[in-house]
């Protein structure tokens, strides 16, 4: 029995070690075509569903970001990882319910679905209650799309006057909260197998966050997080500084029980 579960987790390590591999040529390919530096790009691996055997199997292979959609699943999982907590950097990528903002405050190192002043407030709460902790740092989720299925700032691309104005005043409100640092900005694109049907979201991303720049001087907004599995080349082409991966580094998530 063990015999064969080594032989499983051995063949298991051998393909993410390969998925990673291929992810992170075409990354540095993405990166190139660009002019970028791929150094400035961080791989996410959105570990939602899989156990803490699989991915810990990741980790072996040198990833130490990990992205989780929900907080109860991810403090199951960051308290089974408890002994790899020092190298390891949990990114909340899902959307944050008000009633998880407290334990949200004390698990993430960093919260890419901030969506709204009201959750900013109740969060800088929770994380200026905990001792000795930095700010926590935040992006805001923004809905470019318009689809209904998506949570985040209402903004289409070429938003109106005024609704820029509220969004600037918006992120500024977020900006002087102490226990937070605003650090940029995240976005999810609709669904395609055409990568490049992505583009035009992530580019009026890009776009927000260089207004957003503007108005709000003293905020520097280093990362943009767009770009999955489908369509991460994309992102990266558009100014991604965090892409989010699951299925091409794990495979098709194990169903939820």
């Amino acid at each position: 029995m063990c015999r064969e579960n080594c032989t499983f987790i051995e063949i298991l390590r051998s393909v993410i070690i390969q998925n990673i591999r291929a992810i992170t040529e075409q990354i540095i390919a993405a990166a190139h075509h660009a002019n970028r530096n791929p150094s400035d790009i961080t791989l996410i691996a959105v570990t939602k569903t899989h156990p803490p055997d699989v991915i810990m199997q990741a980790v072996a292979a040198g990833l130490h970001h990990l992205g989780e959609n929900r907080v109860q699943e991810a403090d199951e999982k960051i308290t089974a990882l408890a002994a790899e907590r020092a190298r390891l950097r949990w990114h909340l990528i899902g959307h944050l319910q008000s009633n998880k903002a407290k334990r949200a405050a004390h698990l993430f190192d960093m919260i890419h679905s901030l969506d709204s002043v009201a959750l900013a407030e109740r969060l800088n709460r929770h994380r200026a209650a905990l001792e000795a902790v930095p700010p926590l740092p935040v992006l805001l989720q923004v809905n470019i799309s318009g689809e209904d299925t998506k949570e985040g700032f209402a903004m289409r691309p070429d938003p109106t006057s005024a609704r820029l104005d509220a969004f600037v005043q918006a992120v500024a409100a977020i900006a002087a909260l102490p226990a937070l640092d605003v650090q940029g900005l995240m976005t999810i694109a609709p669904y395609s197998d055409e990568p490049e049907q992505a583009r035009p979201v992530f580019a009026a991303l890009r776009t927000l966050r260089d207004q957003l720049r503007q108005h709000c001087p003293n905020l520097a907004l280093p990362h943009l997080s767009m770009g999955m599995t489908n369509d991460f080349t994309v992102a990266i082409e558009e100014g991604a500084t965090f892409v989010r991966v699951g299925r091409a580094i794990f495979g098709e998530r194990p169903p939820l029980h």
